[in-house]
């Protein structure tokens, strides 16, 4: 078994709250994330995969069509958007880095078997103190 990660960007904004919270609660509990004018990130974002070295190539998995599959499912639809308004798979979700995670591994996980590999962990870097790391479930 290997792994290997590959390292993508994105930029994207968000707000924490809840809409059933008054904005009283919703600052006591995430502070100035929950800004109403929303606040931005420069996001980093690890894949990692795991799996057998093919024998004919001596990869695990072309890097080049794992970033495409990134950049397609992933990256085109975070980068420079409102990910509480423009991102389909964040729909009804609080724009946490925790469900951000999430999320994309649900967006990855088959693509990433059709490529012959598991995906592993989908690490989320928000700022230089803080990110999450998914290993599915």
């Amino acid at each position: 078994m290997i792994y290997i990660t590959r390292r993508e960007r994105f930029n994207a904004a968000h707000r924490l709250f809840r809409p059933d919270f008054t904005d009283e609660q919703n600052m006591g509990v995430f502070g100035k994330c929950s800004n109403p004018n929303w606040h931005g990130h420069n996001y980093e974002l690890f894949i990692t995969v795991k799996g057998n070295i093919d024998e004919t190539t001596g990869f695990l998995v072309n890097l080049k069509k794992l970033s495409k599959i990134i950049r397609q499912q992933v990256i085109s639809k975070l980068d420079h958007k409102n990910i509480n308004i423009e991102v389909d798979f964040m729909q009804g979700k609080l724009a946490s880095t925790e469900n951000l995670a999430v999320g994309i591994w649900n967006e990855l996980k088959h693509h990433v078997a059709e490529l012959g590999a598991e995906l592993h962990r989908v690490k989320v870097i928000e700022s230089e103190n803080n990110y999450v790391e998914y290993f599915g479930t």
